[in-house]
């Protein structure tokens, strides 16, 4: 019974409800300016609803422009170790070869990668830390086909281990891999 919107006489969701669990799929798709992203903002606590209650799980994201998603100074793995302490280095090890990456790639920057190799950091950085719930907004729309395919094929190998949700414009994309879709057509 979500409630919201930037001005209270121009409610983006009334009374929405959605629940999402562990290896479901479910795809938020609509135009620029529906909402989408403002959905994810209030699920990660970054917005207040004005009405209404957001109960998530443990939360990691991928977001649609890597670059943006990682300081430009740092090291990836320095990226990693600020987000997950402690991490078994043989299951690091294990998603690396699983997301077709070297090592020696998390030793360098950002800008040092291919937007493709940066994309699967980005995954990598949100497997490790464990969520319950993955939010992916858009993570294959900055990328080539071929590209996007394979990365959304890698998102979804670990399905079994959370529930994603999607946003999406592409309603193909969405109807290819989503349990549910749910349209947005409010205007921001």
């Amino acid at each position: 019974n979500l409630n919201f919107g930037y001005k209270k006489d121009n409610l983006i969701y009334e009374n929405f409800s959605l629940e999402l669990k562990k290896s479901q799929i479910k795809a938020i798709v609509g135009a620029s300016g529906s909402g989408k992203s403002t959905l994810f903002e209030l699920i990660t606590k970054n917005l207040k609803p004005l009405k209404g209650e957001i109960n998530s799980s443990k939360i990691a994201s991928i977001y649609q422009d890597p670059y943006s998603s990682f300081h430009p100074t740092y090291s990836i793995i320095e990226q990693i170790n600020d987000v997950v302490s402690n991490f078994d280095k043989s299951e690091l090890n294990e998603l690396l070869k699983e997301l077709t990456l070297e090592y020696d790639l998390l030793e360098k920057k950002p800008h040092e990668l291919s937007g493709g190799q940066l994309q699967r950091c980005s995954i990598l950085r949100a497997l490790m830390m464990k969520p319950e719930l993955l939010l992916v907004d858009e993570a294959t729309s900055a990328l080539d086909n071929i590209i996007a395919l394979d990365v959304m094929k890698l998102i979804l190998k670990f399905l079994p281990n959370y529930g994603i949700l999607l946003i999406t414009h592409d309603l193909h994309l969405a109807s290819w891999c989503s349990d549910e879709i749910i349209k947005l057509d409010n205007d921001e």
